[in-house]
């Protein structure tokens, strides 16, 4: 088991955003979140990430307790967040972008130029725009400049919030496909999506999260099948 999430509850104030949610992530998997806005599954990366520390429950990841670290304490031990709205630094060109990625990495010239031409491979457009603002691409190339940047630790968990948000069908399906190379490349996947019907396409197991709960849990084959999975969020 490379991550275990242990019935944390994340409060903002005294609101609670996070119930009881309990997950499991094993090594070489990519496991898919889903809900509506308001589930809860940006707060559960934010908790995972150390954003924000849950107030019960604990979160381990490769052994290690982490639900009380610091957000650069967690990045060292190898999870990396791509983040909702991208967060690039759009003043930036694309290899800046790329190499403030590679931060906890950065006394490692060889690791990150290793690091820096596989993302180059994934996305070969961000090689032919290296030089170009970041806040000047398209945005499904700013999109792949985010997963790129993230993928520039060298994680083992990659940890991707919504990476199809306001992107063409195909630019998403474009995406997703990028996301299973890169989990053939060793590095697991946990996608928070709204797009269920992609997301399944490539997740091996999924949970579904309501008003800060986890309400079903299964695999990805099996939550295409579920008539409540169908009515919600594929629209049949």
């Amino acid at each position: 088991m490379l991550l275990k999430v242990d019935g944390i509850n994340t409060f903002y104030g005294s609101f609670r955003a996070l119930r009881d949610v309990s997950l499991e992530v094993d090594s070489g998997e990519v496991v898919t979140v889903l809900g509506a806005n308001g589930a809860g599954k940006s707060t559960l990366l934010r908790t995972i990430s150390g954003l924000i520390h849950p107030q019960r429950g604990k979160i381990v990841f490769d052994g290690h307790q982490i639900d009380q670290l610091n957000p650069d304490a967690i990045v060292k031990l190898s999870i990396s967040q791509c983040p909702e709205g991208k967060l690039l630094f759009s003043e930036m060109p694309v290899h800046k972008n790329l190499e403030l990625g590679a931060y906890v990495r950065r006394k490692d010239r060889r690791l990150v130029e290793k690091l820096r031409q596989e993302v180059y491979e994934l996305f070969p457009i961000l090689r032919e725009r290296r030089r170009q603002l970041a806040g000047t691409l398209s945005g499904g190339e700013q999109q792949m400049l985010a997963i790129g940047r993230a993928l520039m630790s060298d994680p083992r968990l990659i940890m991707l919030d919504e990476p199809s948000l306001g992107l063409a069908p195909l630019v998403v399906s474009n995406i997703m496909d990028v996301i299973v190379r890169i989990k053939q490349r060793g590095t697991t996947g946990l996608l928070v999506e709204q797009n269920a019907a992609e997301s399944l396409r490539i997740a091996d197991r999924g949970y579904v999260m309501e008003t800060g709960n986890v309400t079903i849990a299964d695999t990805s084959e099996n939550l295409m099948r579920n008539e409540k999975v169908r009515q919600a969020y594929l629209g049949t």
